[in-house]
């Protein structure tokens, strides 16, 4: 599609309304929220409608001054749709709701944010559109918005100064003002400098992986942070422990510190992250965040029956693992690769892939977070799309005839 031209001025305050369906795991809520949030920060006024809110007591027990929580259902007589309607993945808002997307003057820029991933089609297929021939956005058109990680699709989430804050950050006072934990530190055996142990978080999906991860960490004086929920269970089950560790209770497993942690904000979730000197995730807000954060991390699918997580993670580590030194992409595709298998890898010796790799891989992982901060953010790329629209459409609803 032909290229438009970019607007000039400031961009007015605009009324969004974000629609999400919580599937499961919390990680389109996750995204929702962000997007939501950092379009408030950026003068808008946004309302997100929902059909399962509860994570965001402990996601964000504090609100965000501008984001206003809707339940998801029919409108009522007095809410009409506002500039800008965004359906997170496909989500589909209510019938009723988008038929007063048709009825209205101008109509609403329309959007379904997909989801994320680095494969072929997103390119070809960000800001494609949908004209609605039928039913009860009949004349409207839907926008395709693609995230990802080139300059040609709607790139990634990313708050402004982000890279400023965590380069800022504290770790080792944020640990002990937010977790009481006090990391360990020992004498660095090649140059004698005193040196803190090695911190990792755990934030992930049923892990076939795990217990041998645990093994052979188990002499390292390495503390690992667990995320509440199936990383807590799967830790508890690979150690043999009958009971679920309590939030804020600390196991020893030979030289290996297990700090199990209570549910956390997002904001602190960013802080783990930029705490951690290796970090295991899971889904893809927090991928994005581990991004951010600038560190080595391992990215663990959602599980899907036809495989079609395989073809993302190879599209993701072509372009992650793009230029790196041969070597070290060997050794991060096995490693990849090993932690999303449905068995473990008996070849894969984890303490030794750390130890060889460390510097190189978090000296890497640095260079490709502030090359991806290069390109537009996804909610300035949105902004800006939103800005083409309203400016290039004739009146009509994006120029095609509404009947009935």
């Amino acid at each position: 599609m032909p290229a438009l031209s970019m607007p000039t001025a400031p961009h007015p305050a605009l009324v969004w309304d974000v629609f999400c369906r919580v599937i499961d795991n919390h990680g389109d809520l996750g995204v929702c929220w962000r997007l939501a949030v950092d379009l408030a920060r950026r003068g808008q006024r946004v309302r997100l409608w929902v059909d399962d809110a509860r994570a965001l007591a402990w996601m964000a027990p504090q609100g965000e001054p501008g984001v206003e929580l809707r339940p998801w259902r029919d409108p009522t007589a007095d809410e009409a749709p506002g500039d800008v309607v965004i359906e997170a993945f496909g989500c589909e808002p209510p019938a009723a709701f988008v038929a007063r997307m048709a009825q209205r003057q101008p109509a609403p820029v329309w959007l379904n944010l997909e989801y994320l991933s680095a494969e072929a089609y997103v390119e070809r297929s960000h800001r494609l559109p949908s004209p609605q021939w039928s039913g009860p956005g009949q004349g409207l058109t839907k926008w395709f918005f693609y995230p990802g990680y080139t300059p040609a699709t709607g790139g990634l989430l990313r708050e402004p100064n982000l890279l400023a804050q965590r380069d800022a950050h504290n770790r080792e006072s944020f640990l002990r003002e937010r977790l009481g934990l006090t990391l360990r530190r020992s004498a660095d055996p090649a140059s004698g400098a005193d040196r803190a142990e090695t911190v990792v978080l755990l934030f992930g999906y049923p892990q076939p992986a795990l217990a041998a991860w645990l093994a052979d960490f188990r002499d390292t004086p390495m503390t690992l942070l667990v995320t509440p929920g199936h990383s807590a269970r799967a830790v508890a089950e690979a150690l043999g422990l009958t009971d679920l560790p309590a939030p804020g209770s600390e196991w020893a497993h030979g030289t290996l510190r297990l700090h199990f942690l209570p549910p956390v904000s997002q904001t602190d979730f960013d802080r783990l992250l930029w705490s951690s000197d290796w970090a295991l995730v899971r889904g893809e807000d927090s991928a994005v965040r581990a991004l951010w954060a600038g560190r080595p991390f391992l990215w663990q699918l959602y599980v899907q029956d036809d495989g079609a997580q395989w073809p993302k993670l190879q599209a993701f580590l072509d372009l992650y693992l793009a230029g790196a030194p041969a070597d070290l992409a060997t050794a991060l595709r096995q490693a990849f690769a090993a932690w999303n298998a449905s068995s473990p890898d008996a070849s894969l010796r984890w303490a030794e892939l750390w130890a060889r790799w460390q510097a190189p891989w978090a000296q890497w992982a640095r260079h490709q977070s502030q090359a991806l901060a290069t390109q537009p953010d996804l909610s300035q790329q949105l902004l800006d799309f939103v800005a083409q629209r309203r400016d290039a459409r004739p009146g009509c609803a994006e120029g095609f005839t509404r009947s009935g």
